[in-house]
């Protein structure tokens, strides 16, 4: 058992990257951190509202040794309201110029499901997209990242983030997960999207138990053969289990990344940078 959850996590660690040019090599999992420039990330301490706190941000990170930085306009939690593409754009196009600038060696990614949003990140700086809905709220999304020619970040959802839990019905949800990425990698495939990192989608149209399901049936998802990036910093899985706030949240975060590091994930997305590098660390030695 031990030699075959060996075997499992390096072939999950195999992976490069063309990022804008830059080669992205995985061969060990890496840290995306999370920076918003949201007013209404459900973590108020993610919410970086203006240039200098969000390059604060990005400094402290990228010390504390994250490989990739998502920046994000909108909150895509569980009902909150959509904001259009132009407000989405006006909050994350500057900052992620503005990081850009600052820290060239960065690579940098835009959490966002509008191509218009998309492609003005990738102008200021952006060399990779990350959108929540799989490309299935902008229909334009796949062939946009594919003339841009970056990795696209494919997540699990289902409906909109203001719909997500009504949708959140399954007879297995890990199978409906695996089904769902095989049509979308065909849809990337067709697009002409090279590099796709893989995103279950922890809380989004999803049970607590189903993303517990998930979670603990994740290596499965490696017989796709792509990058699983995992989600779950800080969410509802963790705080509503534990019956305590998002921010009493991070030691129950660095236990689910553990078992997330065991299952395949290679990156971990998290507000939290220090101390899911050290999971990293600790589980590589394990």
């Amino acid at each position: 058992m031990c030699l075959l959850l060996h075997m499992v996590q390096r072939k999950s660690s195999a992976y490069t990257l063309n990022c804008n040019g830059r080669l992205l090599a995985l061969t060990r999992p890496v840290v995306m951190g999370i920076i918003n420039t949201t007013p209404d990330s459900f973590y108020s301490d993610s919410r970086k509202q203006n240039i200098d706190t969000a390059l604060a941000q990005a400094e402290q990170m990228l010390a504390d040794g994250a490989t990739i930085l998502d920046l994000g306009g909108q909150s895509t939690g569980p009902g909150k309201p959509q904001v259009d593409a132009a407000t989405e754009a006006a909050r994350v196009v500057p900052v992620i110029a503005a990081i850009h600038q600052r820290f060239p060696e960065a690579f940098i990614s835009v959490d966002t499901y509008f191509a218009q949003v998309a492609r003005e990140s990738a102008e200021a700086g952006a060399c990779i997209i990350n959108d929540v809905s799989g490309g299935t709220l902008d229909m334009a999304m796949l062939d946009t990242v594919a003339g841009l020619k970056l990795p696209y970040v494919c997540m699990h959802m289902k409906g909109t983030t203001e719909t997500m839990q009504q949708f959140a019905h399954y007879e297995n949800v890990t199978r409906e997960v695996l089904d769902f990425f095989i049509e979308r990698l065909e849809a990337c495939r067709q697009a002409g999207i090279h590099d796709v990192i893989i995103d279950p989608g922890f809380g989004f149209a999803k049970t607590i138990a189903h993303n517990f399901q998930l979670l603990k049936e994740m290596h499965l998802l490696q017989i796709l053969e792509k990058p699983v990036l995992l989600g779950i910093s800080r969410k509802s899985t963790i705080y509503k289990t534990l019956h305590i706030t998002p921010e009493e949240a991070l030691n129950g975060t660095t236990v689910l990344h553990t078992v997330g590091l065991q299952n395949g994930a290679v990156i971990l997305r998290a507000h939290d940078v220090k101390e899911a590098m050290q999971a990293i660390q600790l589980m590589q030695h394990l």
